[in-house]
This record gives C-alpha cells, structure tokens and sequence, in this order.
C-alpha cells in the first residue's frame, strides 16, 4: 500500500481547519499531520513535518500568507503549496505565485474538487479556479491590470513605512522611528509588498519613487 498524502492545513479560522480535516479524513490517501492558525506557525509546522502539501489560506494576522508560502517552500522545497483562500484579486493571486504556490483555489469549490486539487499537486501538477486562471492568461497575453492606486491600497501606516523603506531605513531603523516593535514592522512590509504586487524592499522603493510617494 502507498503512503497518504500529508497535509498541512493553514487557515486562522478552526472551524474551516476542523471542516475541511474532517472531509479529508474521509480519504484514505489524505492524512493531515498538522494545522496552524497563523503563518509563523505554518512555518514552523513545515520545517518539523515536511508534509507533501500545505493547504494555505492567505488573509491572516500577522504573517500572510503569501510570506508564509515563501517561507515554507524555503524550510521546505519539497512541500507544495495549494493556496485555498476567498480572494481572487491580482494582488492576491500575483504574489502568492509568485511566492511559490502551485495551485490557487478559492473556498467554493467542493470537497471533491479539494481533494482532487491536493493530490495534483502532490504530482507537482497545478490547479487554478476557472477565475484565476483567467486573470493569469491575461496577464500572459499583456492584458493590463487595473492600476493600483497607492494611496487607495495602503493605509496610512504602511504609507509611512513605503516611505521609510524608499529612504533606505532597515526594519529596525523604521521600528524605532515609528515607536514599533520590528516585528510590526515586518507585517506592514509584507503587507506592502503583497499590496504593490512586487518582490523585494528595493522594487517597493523604485515603486515609492516613481508614484511620487517620496520626493527629493
């Protein structure tokens, strides 16, 4: 007989981990070996299991998602990513694929269609909803995106921090600006980062500078 499948099931809400483990509980080649309500905790979870596939919701508090896919394939390569989340907005989608999730559905699908998902991608095959897959071809073909508007993304907070970052601060010297602990620091850069739809500190400076949010 084969091995299951592992799972790791990442979702701050206990009711959606409990469901959803209960459905896979029900497959005889799914086996969930872990849950964590936060992406930290997602992290940690995936450097001790390794599972075969982290079930990743992308809306947390704290650390998101998409930091929380990046991370997760760094502890662990091996692991694929099947981001399972409500939100099919470009600055969702974008970043988590970028970050490294194979497959992106959203939490209509049924739990068939889940199952069916977390097996391809134990194949290292991906799945994205009909919706997703539709903004990514876009995307491909040079269809543009709708404009993002810094100052309609980012609150105010995270506008000084976009601000701080493109003068060069580090998350210390932004966190003592501020009067914050670096840790919330980190969270507002991730936010931002996943918000402007770009890789690094460096692209979200270039970004800051040439929408005007920083000026000479």
């Amino acid at each position: 007989m084969t091995q299951p499948i592992t799972v790791l099931l990442v979702d701050d809400h206990a009711m959606v981990r409990q469901g959803v483990r209960a459905f896979l509980a029900t497959q005889p080649d799914l086996s969930v070996v872990g849950e964590a309500a936060s992406g930290a905790e997602a992290v940690t979870q995936a450097a001790q299991l390794i599972p075969d596939v982290a079930l990743m919701d992308l809306v947390m508090p704290g650390m998101d998602g998409v930091e929380a896919t990046r991370q997760v394939k760094r502890v662990s390569p091996r692991t694929q990513v099947v981001v399972l989340t409500s939100y099919h907005e470009d600055e969702h989608i974008f970043p988590a694929l970028k970050a490294g999730a194979l497959s992106y559905i959203l939490k209509d699908v049924s739990p068939n269609e889940l199952a069916e998902a977390i097996r391809k991608a134990a194949l290292g095959e991906a799945v994205l909803h009909p919706r997703v897959a539709a903004r990514v071809i876009k995307e491909l073909q040079g269809v543009p995106r709708d404009a993002i508007n810094v100052y309609n993304e980012l609150s105010d907070r995270e506008l000084e921090v976009l601000k701080l970052i493109a003068e060069g601060l580090s998350n210390a010297a932004i966190a003592e600006r501020l009067v914050l602990s670096e840790k919330t620091v980190k969270g507002h850069v991730s936010n931002i980062l996943s918000k402007l739809q770009v890789a690094d500190r460096t692209q979200a400076a270039v970004y800051a500078w040439r929408e005007g949010v920083v000026r000479k």
